[in-house]
């Protein structure tokens, strides 16, 4: 995660199409991501499960399919 230039570890991967919601996307690359635990939070809401705006935002903007790694304009969290 970058954030005002500081760089956090990333320690966990997040699935960008939640896996329970999509299973047929559980281990595509393009729908993984990895975050740090601050990162995870943004995107997950930790007590429901449920993405947030910015987890659905993300999602939104991923197409399933597309590997958006390669895609010259990174994501940051």
């Amino acid at each position: 995660m970058k954030w005002y230039g500081l760089r956090q570890e990333a320690t966990i991967v997040h699935h960008i199409y939640p896996a329970d919601e999509y299973p047929e996307y559980r281990y595509c690359d393009w729908n993984l991501i990895s975050v740090s635990a601050n990162g995870h939070n943004k995107l997950e809401n930790r007590t429901t499960g449920e993405l947030t705006d910015l987890g659905r935002r993300l999602m939104e903007r991923t197409v399933p399919g597309v590997d958006w790694r390669s895609n010259k304009k990174r994501y940051s969290i």
